[in-house]
């Protein structure tokens, strides 16, 4: 077997194992830019990253980000640690709710487009190709991150709770999820802030129903070089 012939071979058997993983083939930078409605993330990495308390020393906000895109696997362990499931058994999350509701839908909105994160197959849905991020925020780096994750309440799944307390069990809930994103973010050297936006225009952008609103956003990304300043 010549080299050429062989290296050809290597080729085709990664593209093989892609296909039967489900998972498109692509560099980073155009992993969700193509037509498929559904992308399977890897598989979490729950070994990776710095100890906790490293991690909690690091934690800080910045607004400079690099436009850089975050890799599939980087991605994937983003998503698993804000929310995903931990406990497959009982569909436990890695961050509480009250009553259990597990109101919160995370969206992604990319340059590739916007996604729903399914936390059941650790996929994305894609919602929308139209880039959103200009929308989830008014400072530029808002158009710079690579990355922004828009929290969303869902109150249909709210049943069991008073409406008049809806609105702070759902704030409560993202609060918990935005502190593991922070925190990840530490543990990986990533760059992220949370902020707050102008909801309508978003909302009507990313067609939610009635009984959805959005609770707040948070960028993520590579930091800018030099590091700025956190608070």
């Amino acid at each position: 077997m010549t080299i050429r012939a062989g290296l050809i071979g290597i080729l085709l058997g990664v593209l093989t194992l892609a296909r039967a993983a489900d998972f498109p083939v692509a560099a980073p930078s155009t992993f969700l830019s193509g037509d498929s409605p559904e992308w399977r993330l890897p598989a979490p990495d729950t070994a990776a990253g710095r100890a906790l308390m490293i991690a909690l020393g690091e934690r800080r906000t910045t607004r400079e980000f690099r436009e850089t895109a975050l890799e599939p696997a980087t991605l994937s362990n983003l998503l698993w640690a804000a929310f995903g499931i931990n406990r497959p058994a009982t569909g436990g999350r890695t961050a509480p709710s009250a009553m259990n509701a597990q109101e919160i839908d995370l969206y992604v909105a990319t340059a590739g487009g916007l996604f729903l994160y399914l936390p059941g197959p650790h996929a994305l849905r894609r919602c929308s190709g139209e880039d959103l991020r200009a929308l989830t925020g008014g400072g530029a780096f808002a158009r710079v991150a690579p990355v922004t994750l828009v929290f969303v309440a869902n109150a249909e799944r709210q049943a069991r709770a008073p409406d008049e307390r809806r609105e702070f069990y759902a704030a409560i809930a993202t609060g918990c999820i935005s502190q593991n994103i922070s925190l990840f973010c530490a543990s990986e050297g990533l760059a992220t802030v949370v902020h707050d936006l102008s909801r309508e225009p978003l909302a009507k952008a990313m067609a939610l129903g009635e009984q959805q609103s959005i609770v707040l956003a948070q960028a993520v990304g590579h930091p800018a070089e030099p590091p700025s300043t956190g608070q």
